[in-house]
């Protein structure tokens, strides 16, 4: 499963599908560097919020573009699990690209957990945000995030908890 400059695994999700939290379980099992560089990232070095990136990246491309050429630039600096929405779609040479599946109701009540507020709150704000970055991702790369078929491995992370996501992966990169 290596390439020549060593093993790299691209891991795509929607919000609270658990991109970050097996991202970093993956890297540390398999003992890789991980690349999570994201919006969340962009706003704690720009001192702004995370929604104000959001709602900034809605009128613009720059924090797109800085994401996505940070993370793919990093990612093939060593080997590595690199962790963001588009990863599969952006690290295209990935010796192993894995799509996080999830339902709107249990990536809402992980959000929920995370963030707080009510679980129909964050059902609504899941949902829009997902609308907002389909038609970002859409426009800026021609990319439907809808469509994961090229995807090595599928999983529902609503029937598995991060560990056990983790394993599956592990398993993968044996074949």
């Amino acid at each position: 499963m290596l390439n020549k400059n060593g093993l790299r695994i691209a891991i795509s999700g929607r919000s609270g599908c658990g991109n970050t939290t097996v991202s970093r379980l993956l890297a540390e099992r398999l003992g890789l560097k991980l690349v999570n560089y994201t919006f969340r990232t962009i706003a704690d070095e720009d001192g702004i919020s995370f929604d104000d990136v959001c709602r900034r990246a809605e009128t613009g491309n720059e924090d797109d573009l800085r994401v996505d050429k940070t993370q793919v630039a990093l990612a093939r600096k060593e080997p590595s699990v690199l962790g963001s929405r588009l990863a599969i779609w952006m690290l295209k040479d990935a010796d192993l690209k894995v799509f996080l599946a999830g339902s709107p109701k249990v990536r809402a009540a992980r959000i929920k957990m995370r963030e707080g507020g009510t679980l129909e709150d964050q059902m609504k704000a899941t949902a829009d945000r997902d609308k907002r970055d389909f038609i970002r991702y859409k426009k800026l790369y021609g990319i439907d995030n809808n469509d994961y078929s090229l995807a090595d491995l599928v999983i529902n992370t609503d029937r598995f908890d991060a560990l056990q996501v983790v394993e599956i992966i592990v398993t993968a990169t044996r074949v």
